[in-house]
């Protein structure tokens, strides 16, 4: 019953804001390709387009879990993490997620994926250091939701667009002859140029509603929203204190945690991008 009950709130919005956002980005692309080379640039940048939104579609998992230098987690290493995902899985008629970790000691986790036979939900150890076990249950609940709710498509579909469009960014801190502040002052530049591109891409397809529905669905899926409360508490306490460092691929992929790690309020820390 519960995992019907989530599916039938699963709303078909998220579909559709993507599918806005990819239009813009394709109009964007044509746009740029008409300016330089007449029709013909239209039509390569058009197709520039058609190739971002693939690969960011084959490859938004594997971008945002390297992203935070995740590993596969194994049974024996965290038995009782499997156990609980295993648990809410069963309760919410869903596929087993494959399971990661990431070595950041700030509190936060994140689901990606295409769909729920595809899903990874990754928890960070400074997520399993300070969450009681009900707590944790409510913060997996919390993605699983966001993987029932099928909304997982178009937000790490639009995380992987926008680690494409920053990209540039990210290959300016490999710059060689230069200092680390010289390289920081080009990805800064390039993210001004970039970035705004990248906002408006998950700003479309992400709804400032996607985290109040995850948090009201995991709060039925795992019975206890006071322990999420109390988790989501002590996650935003925890994440101000220990900010991820300023990186343009964790700002492209901060929308999909569950606070955003630039900043630690769950918002997302590209320009104009609120996360619900």
């Amino acid at each position: 019953m519960r995992g019907y009950a989530l599916r039938v709130a699963a709303p078909a919005g998220p579909v559709a804001g993507l599918a806005a956002a990819v239009i813009v980005l394709g109009a964007a692309c044509a746009g740029i390709g008409a300016a330089v080379a007449g029709v013909g640039g239209a039509v390569v940048g058009a197709l520039i387009a058609l190739a971002l939104t693939a690969a960011a579609y084959a490859y938004c998992d594997r971008m945002a879990l390297s992203a935070v230098q995740a590993r596969p987690v194994s049974e024996v290493e965290h038995p009782d993490l499997y156990r609980l995902v295993r648990e809410l899985s069963k309760a919410g008629r869903l596929p087993v997620p494959r399971l990661y970790l990431s070595p950041a000691e700030q509190p936060n986790s994140f689901a990606v994926g295409r769909g729920p036979r595809t899903a990874a939900v990754c928890c960070t150890e400074g997520l399993l250091r300070i969450l009681d076990e009900a707590e944790l249950r409510g913060v997996l609940g919390h993605e699983l939701a966001h993987v029932s709710g099928r909304d997982i498509l178009a937000s790490s579909v639009s995380a992987g667009l926008a680690t494409i469009v920053t990209f540039p960014a990210a290959v300016a801190r490999l710059l060689p002859g230069r200092g680390a502040a010289g390289r920081g002052a080009v990805e800064a530049v390039l993210m001004l140029v970039f970035g705004p591109i990248a906002a408006l891409v998950v700003r479309l397809a992400v709804t400032r509603s996607r985290e109040y529905r995850a948090d009201a669905a995991a709060a039925l899926l795992a019975g206890d929203p006071v322990a999420l409360a109390s988790a989501l508490r002590k996650i935003d306490f925890r994440a101000a204190q220990l900010p991820l460092a300023p990186d343009s691929r964790l700002t492209s992929v901060g929308h999909l945690m569950i606070v955003s790690g630039l900043g630690g309020q769950r918002v997302v820390k590209l320009p104009g991008v609120v996360q619900g």
